[in-house]
């Protein structure tokens, strides 16, 4: 299946506004969703449900902690709450309160992360999160949740809300490429196979997707076959599909707009040591913290472009040959 004839990639909406939006959905329809905020709804784009329903919005101030506990108690009460704030300081400052609140109870809190990676840009690293998947991964119950566009993120949104038990989902602030067509189905722990391909898996998540179908793209003018695979789910992972990547192709990239340490790229290496052993490559942030620029330049600097992955899969064909 030709990459290039499959996919446009247009631009749309940031997977942060395509959050607020399905919120904003749900709230009409169900009456048990409230939503909390930490003095950030205008940026994580929880402001549209708070007009609406304002007696189902909680703003918290600039206490995360405070609000992931609010928050699990509102699910001990049956309701299904929402709380916002970027990634960052959801997951470091509200970490203990995760574990204890949400995660050993295990408690029907949805927890979403805005602004998510070093595409935040020219914030800097105070405010990129890059360490937001594995601790996600590390609390006992959690379901971890990384869309790759606006359809996606939607989509997942509203899975999340009828699948009892605590979830993370990570957004972003860059306006990302639109990947699937208005009507995919998305199930939770169930990746996507974008392209079908037998030298090389390319597994990514979040924006890396679209970069990962641009280098599926230059890859077949090269006359290698890439599948490219959507993880949009981190935990659980979909092992059947890691299984069938590792087995059928041989070689394997991750990439994600994560720490390399602990991310994604971890989680299915583990999957492929235990079930089927392949090479494996991987693109991510290095090892380091980024600095203050452009989205684009930022990108382009710690390597998480379509080149970067393609460059991996072409190291990771030559060392299975």
């Amino acid at each position: 299946m030709p990459a290039k004839t499959k996919f446009e990639l247009k631009t749309g909406l940031a997977t942060r506004e395509a959050f607020g939006k399905a919120l904003a959905e749900l709230g009409r329809v169900n009456p048990n969703v409230v939503v909390l905020d930490a003095d950030l709804s205008k940026s994580t784009y929880t402001a549209e449900f708070g007009h609406a329903f304002p007696e189902r919005f909680f703003e918290c101030g600039i206490a995360e902690a405070d609000m992931v506990a609010i928050g699990s108690g509102l699910a001990m009460a049956g309701k299904i709450p929402f709380a916002s704030s970027f990634s960052v300081f959801l997951l470091n400052k509200g970490f203990e309160q995760l574990r204890m609140t949400a995660a050993y109870p295990h408690v029907n809190l949805k927890i979403v992360g805005t602004h998510s990676g070093i595409s935040i840009g020219e914030d800097g690293p105070s405010q990129m999160s890059i360490e937001d998947l594995s601790l996600a991964c590390s609390l006992p119950g959690f379901t971890v949740i990384s869309p790759a566009d606006e359809i996606a993120t939607k989509a997942l949104v509203t899975r999340a809300a009828e699948v009892f038990g605590p979830i993370f989902i990570r957004t972003g602030r860059l306006k990302v490429p639109v990947v699937y067509a208005a009507d995919q189905r998305f199930e939770i722990g169930k990746a996507i196979q974008l392209i079908d391909g037998s030298d090389v898996t390319l597994i990514a998540t979040g924006l890396m997707v679209a970069e990962s179908i641009r280098a599926a793209e230059t890859l077949e003018t090269e006359g290698v076959s890439s599948r490219v695979i959507d993880m949009h789910t981190i935990k659980p992972l979909d092992r059947d599909a890691i299984f069938r990547a590792a087995k059928e192709t041989g070689a394997i990239v991750v990439s994600e707009e994560h720490l390399a340490d602990g991310g994604l790229g971890v989680r299915v290496a583990q999957v492929v040591a235990e079930v089927h052993p392949a090479v494996m490559e991987f693109v991510g942030i290095n090892n380091t913290y980024a600095e203050s620029a452009t989205p684009d330049q930022l990108l382009d600097k710690y390597g998480l472009r379509a080149v970067n992955v393609a460059a991996a899969a072409r190291r990771a064909i030559a060392r299975k040959r």
